[in-house]
């Protein structure tokens, strides 16, 4: 049996013909890799005796009957039973889920953030997990919750799931380590990582101090958004997303695995390594996506669209074309449109945006929205450009303008976001934020013939 020398090296597969070093491309593809010769078996799921002496078990990330169904068949060393023990109930008190309604706090409003800071206390995955909105219920499987992470030491022998919840990670600074069980995901700012609900990993500092985002799903998963009129092509087109090549620990080590189940964390304690998924084949996987890859659309004439058309993945809810979740990408782009206010028009709307900056500015908000920070406009609370934004749309020169140095994103949802006491009293919340709009001018004048 293969056993790394390096204790925390997961023994990988040679890179499958024509794919990108160590993943393999498709979004929802259905995917096969094993890490030893041999190890998957073939034309069937659950031989009698599988090669290597490993054990078959399927992981189902939705109903048996779904259409399509969504699974993936791995082939480990040990049946994950043996990576679950007693269960004794562990505190992450900053890590939140839905409902978490905070009578003290005002989640109506306009809110915006600058970067939470790094402090000197080591923080990992769990435990620097910071939670600033939720929404929906946790328990009835809708709705979501949006984290900052703030991580500055790596998980050792220390492992996680989520039987609650998709994570989406966006980071901001400083580069992570999935190590999961169908294999490596290494995660850098512009890129993000698609964490299936129930995969277990653990997550390594490559480069620190690192912060970024997560929206926590709790609905459906995420899909690519149907293009409608738009057609094949364009926006975040399916081979640009990887999976990662198997990979896997035969590591026999006290370890630990923590489980997030209906908002509550438990952890329980073995005796190996659980990634050991030797080989694997199916639909239901991780993925990382490269962001600088997202082809945008928009208005080659007049009129600003609206921002659903920049919508990377959307987590769909029962309601036909309102989101559970839209996750939506901000990026460089050329501005042509005539005769028009191109920044993003001032607005009231039924969904809750939350938007975070990555790295440059943002063009409807020019002062103050800096990269690592964040804003909320909650359902139905107005909001759009402040003053400078909106006299410089509206008096420039409207020639081919191309927006540069700038990525940023919207978690938006068809529920309201409340704000947790972190984020209402811990967080460098901006207090003046709400006063960007106060220096707005009465522009009106009615007299006879005026235009």
């Amino acid at each position: 049996m293969n056993r790394p020398t390096d204790p925390h090296k997961m023994t990988q597969a040679s890179t499958p013909v024509g794919t990108h070093p160590g993943y393999m491309p498709g979004f929802g593809n259905d995917f096969e890799t094993e890490a030893l010769p041999g190890a998957l078996p073939q034309g069937m799921n659950s031989p009698q005796r599988c090669n290597y002496g490993l054990y078959g078990e399927q992981l189902s990330g939705t109903a048996f009957t779904a259409n399509p169904p969504e699974r993936t068949w791995c082939y480990r060393i040990r049946p994950s039973v043996k990576h679950s023990h007693r269960y004794e109930k562990i505190d992450l008190p900053y890590w939140k889920s839905a409902p978490c309604v905070d009578p003290d706090v005002i989640s109506l409003g306009q809110y915006r953030w600058n970067p939470v800071p790094h402090s000197d206390e080591g923080l990992t995955w769990l435990t620097g997990m910071r939670t600033m909105t939720t929404a929906g219920d946790v328990n009835t499987q809708t709705g979501m919750a949006s984290h900052i992470y703030l991580v500055t030491e790596s998980m050792v022998d220390d492992y996680f799931y989520s039987a609650d919840s998709e994570l989406l990670v966006v980071p901001q600074e400083g580069r992570l380590r999935f190590a999961t069980e169908m294999g490596i995901i290494d995660l850098e700012p512009k890129e993000i990582a698609i964490l299936p609900r129930g995969l277990l990993y653990r997550v390594e500092v490559l480069e620190g101090p690192a912060r970024g985002f997560v929206c926590e799903n709790y609905g459906q998963k995420f899909e690519l958004p149907g293009r409608g009129p738009i057609g094949a092509n364009c926006m975040a087109n399916p081979r640009d997303f990887k999976a990662p090549v198997a990979a896997f620990e035969d590591r026999e080590v006290p370890s630990t695995v923590t489980i997030k189940w209906c908002g509550q964390f438990h952890r329980t304690r073995i005796g190996h390594s659980p990634l050991d998924v030797v080989a694997w084949h199916g639909n239901y996987t991780p993925y990382k996506y490269d962001l600088r890859t997202y082809c945008p659309v928009g208005a080659i004439l007049f009129d600003h669209p609206d921002p659903s058309i920049f919508t990377v993945l959307t987590a769909p809810s029962g309601q036909p074309g309102t989101a559970n979740i839209d996750f939506v990408l901000f990026r460089d782009r050329w501005m042509v449109a005539e005769d028009t206010f191109r920044p993003p028009w001032y607005h009231k709307n039924i969904m809750s945006e939350l938007m975070g900056n990555i790295y440059g500015q943002y063009d409807a908000k020019p002062q103050g929205f800096i990269p690592g920070g964040m804003s909320l406009h909650n359902m139905m609370i107005p909001h759009g450009p402040d003053k400078e934004a909106f006299e410089k749309a509206s008096n420039s020169n409207l020639g081919p303008d191309k927006l540069e140095n700038t990525m940023s994103f919207m978690f938006e949802t068809r529920f309201p976001q409340h704000l947790t006491a972190f984020a209402a009293t811990e967080a460098p919340l901006q207090d003046d934020y709400i006063d960007c709009w106060s220096d707005i001018e009465k522009k009106f004048d009615g007299s006879p013939g005026k235009k």
